[in-house]
């Protein structure tokens, strides 16, 4: 069984933030595939789909996004998954608002989220599905900046990129690693 997680914060206070993107765009692949999230399991809400006959699972963890790694674990544990069947999305300062970028490696870069799963699954490669949010400008802190809502120009462009960054996973799922990332990782 694959999975997809999303990384982000639960409850409402954090629902349209920055640090929420990865639950953003796993809610977009699940309306896209009349798939409901709502199932308890291991720390998270989860959702299943059957993507052209391969059982995935649609995965927004709910112990806080430093402590995601501990839910991704026991999931991949609780079906018997390995690192390599996982596919993890999530906000990159480093990356202009909107960029993707996709690979099957990679170090955390200073994402809670994602060092707290590479540290649970010690140092097991997993598929990275990076989405842009820039940087903030030098008198914002970027923990603070990660957890505002996206600005009115931001939202604008949402819509679009939530698609297409649910796009580049499904591509990833169906098509491998190669292809998405010689179809999303270049400059839109």
């Amino acid at each position: 069984m694959k999975l997809v997680v999303g990384l982000g914060n639960p409850g409402k206070k954090y629902a349209r933030t920055r640090h929420n993107l990865g639950f953003m765009i796993v809610d977009q692949i699940a309306r896209r595939n009349q798939v409901t999230i709502k199932k308890k399991l291991c720390d998270a809400l989860v959702g299943e789909w059957s993507n052209d006959g391969e059982r995935v699972l649609l995965v927004k963890p709910q112990t806080y996004m430093n402590r995601s790694g501990e839910s991704v674990k026991a999931l991949l544990g609780h079906f018997r998954s390995a690192p390599e069947d996982l596919i993890v999305i999530y906000d990159d300062l480093d990356l202009a608002f909107g960029r993707i970028r996709i690979r099957p490696t990679g170090r955390a870069g200073g994402h809670r989220g994602i060092l707290s799963i590479m540290e649970s699954l010690a140092g097991a490669q997993f598929y990275r599905v990076r989405v842009g949010i820039g940087r903030p400008s030098d008198s914002m802190d970027p923990v603070d900046f990660v957890l505002e809502n996206f600005t009115l120009q931001e939202i604008e462009q949402l819509d679009e990129v939530v698609s297409r960054a649910s796009e580049a996973v499904v591509c990833l799922l169906r098509e491998g690693g190669q292809r998405a990332m010689e179809q999303f990782n270049r400059a839109h």
